[in-house]
């Protein structure tokens, strides 16, 4: 394991990011008025995500031409994506989000910061000052007209820049994102478009009536229908006011293939796990571990959920280029004593069982409660994996990303999952809870991997 935390020369808390130009960018071709449909998934998912995507200088392409280049490729890409141009409105008959695709445009914010690339410290290492790279708010226009996306060129002295998009949640989910940057690189290099996006949402709505044929423990009950009173939605984990410590736990590739040796070699009364062991499932089993051990109760119940993408599970199968969310959560529970005294394989096997549940029918069947209660992912922890997305792949003209990430805000019932800058299949853990469960968390997981 390495070591990526960085308390004795922490990077600087204050980027110093001045915006120089803020203004909004238009769909290049005439686009049709429309309210789209959002899903059930969709509804739940009203906040806003930031990336951020760090370039190094290229001499061939400097910042200004960059900066043309991305404007125009913005204005491109709002046709074949126009509701990214449109707003979030609620509709007062049915009490559901939707989106006007009413071409009132994206945000494009330029801004500049002294310093170089190289003093921003460790990339992988997630710093809440990378918020100022990716504008969520333009502070001239009112609530109701927010953008669904923003794009903030930010240049660094050495030459290097930063692009950092924020979106609305309710537009894409991790794949259907990187989908869209790979059509951003490929407008960008005036090439066609490498996938068409299915816009079709309705391909998620409930049936008709809804049917709930499975119980969902993994989602939680508000008491207010679809339709009444949902003005003030909630998101799906609220940030609590009490102090956090947060940690980076970072596995090598070989670390991980130690990790899923160990639930391999484990035995569960006497008999090998026949569950196919994945690096997900081994990490997030150790995850569920630490964090259900954390506390010192072990008499409770505790759940882990995580996303499990439902194009390739539901009959017939999504398109793979379907635009908006298409996960579902997955869970797994079990008393903490048991999960103390459980062989690892064991644990690795129910987070597995999350995913393997997911079927078209139990897929469906979570949609269809979704349109009867206004609920959330409910859990003690949500595993939110970034790991394999592929956001640095992405080829653009000036080249890949040096590294991609999200804007962080530490959370303790959120584990996020990062890619590791120098080591394609190595992930980084970052963990954020109250220093004495922190300090449980940190002896526990280092204890796993001796």
């Amino acid at each position: 394991m390495k070591d990526l935390n960085q308390k004795s020369s922490p990077p600087p808390q204050d980027l110093k990011a001045t915006i120089q130009n803020i203004s909004l960018v238009f769909p290049s071709q005439e686009t049709e008025q429309r309210s789209m449909f959002l899903s059930n998934i969709d509804q739940v998912l009203n906040f806003t995500v930031e990336t951020v995507h760090f370039f190094g200088a290229n001499v061939e392409y400097p910042f200004n031409i960059v900066t043309e280049k991305l404007k125009n490729t913005l204005a491109n890409i709002l046709v074949p994506y126009d509701f990214m141009a449109g707003r979030l409105k609620l509709n007062s008959k049915t009490g559901r989000l939707e989106i006007d695709c009413n071409a009132a445009g994206a945000g494009f914010v330029v801004a500049s910061t002294d310093y170089k690339l190289d003093e921003i410290g460790d990339l992988v290492y997630p710093n809440p000052a990378f918020a100022q790279l990716a504008l969520k708010t333009m502070d001239n226009l009112p609530q109701e007209d927010q953008p669904l996306c923003i794009l903030q060129l930010t240049s660094f002295k050495c030459g290097g820049f930063a692009m950092g998009i924020s979106t609305s949640h309710a537009t894409f989910d991790g794949l259907s994102f990187k989908t869209f940057l790979d059509n951003l690189a490929a407008l960008a290099s005036d090439k066609p478009l490498s996938v068409i996006p299915c816009h079709d949402r309705h391909l998620l709505a409930a049936r008709s009536p809804p049917r709930v044929t499975f119980p969902h423990p993994e989602l939680l009950k508000i008491k207010v229908p679809i339709g009444q009173d949902q003005s003030n939605p909630t998101t799906v984990f609220e940030a609590t006011p009490e102090e956090l410590d947060f940690n980076i736990f970072s596995l090598t590739s070989g670390d991980i293939t130690k990790l899923k040796e160990k639930a391999k070699a484990d035995t569960n009364n006497g008999a090998q796990t026949h569950t196919r062991i994945s690096g997900f499932n081994a990490i997030a089993a150790l995850i569920w571990r630490c964090k259900a051990l954390s506390c010192k109760d072990l008499e409770r119940l505790s759940t882990i959920l995580y996303a499990v993408d439902i194009r390739p599970r539901l009959n017939p199968p999504l398109p793979a280029s379907y635009a908006g969310n298409a996960v579902l959560t997955a869970y797994a529970t079990a008393k903490c004593e048991e999960i103390s005294q459980a062989p690892f394989s064991k644990l690795v096997e129910m987070v597995s069982e999350g995913a393997k549940r997911m079927t078209d029918e139990y897929a469906k069947s979570a949609i269809d409660w979704g349109e009867i209660y206004k609920g959330f992912p409910h859990g003690e922890v949500l595993v939110s994996s970034w790991w394999k997305l592929g956001f640095a792949d992405v080829e653009y003209p000036w080249g890949k990303p040096r590294y991609s990430c999200p804007v962080v805000y530490h959370r303790k019932d959120i584990i996020l999952l990062f890619p590791d800058i120098d080591d394609s299949n190595g992930v980084n853990i970052l963990v954020a809870l109250p220093s004495k469960q922190m300090d449980v968390f940190q002896n526990l997981f280092k204890e796993f991997m001796a």
